[in-house]
């Protein structure tokens, strides 16, 4: 194999002669073993013969022609309204914080009222309320 860094170029008649032998029923990996190319090489070579024909094995070295596959960068208004979700959740978030604060205090002081008569030594009962009357 030839050394890393390096292009090997290939003549079209012999790319095409190991795209005829995987073609015939040769596996790709043995074919590619016995040229002494990679099996995607091989496979680059068969993709571009099906898509193109001969023309696809004469392309030049170098970035494929065609449009290019890029991923669209968020828009000025898709990068707002994502700010926008963001600060509606966590509005939200602080009202349920500001919810439950509100709960806590509540049972806070209930609890408070319960355990004063307790701390005086005047225990609540049944029993005396009923002897009372």
């Amino acid at each position: 194999m030839a050394a890393r860094g390096k292009t090997r170029r290939f003549p079209t008649a012999y790319k095409l002669k190991a795209i005829k032998r995987v073609e015939r029923g040769e596996g790709v990996l043995p074919v590619a073993r016995d040229l002494g190319i990679s099996r995607k090489i091989l496979h680059d070579w068969i993709k571009a013969w099906r898509a193109q024909g001969p023309d696809g094995l004469n392309r030049k070295p170098g970035p494929k022609p065609g449009p290019r596959k890029l991923k669209s960068l968020a828009t000025y208004d898709d990068k707002r309204s994502a700010l926008a979700r963001a600060n509606a959740r966590i509005a939200e978030l602080e009202r349920l914080v500001g919810r439950q604060q509100m709960d806590l205090d509540f049972f806070r002081q209930a609890l408070r009222a319960l355990e004063r008569p307790a701390a005086q030594g005047k225990p609540v009962s049944a029993s005396s309320k009923s002897s009372k009357a």
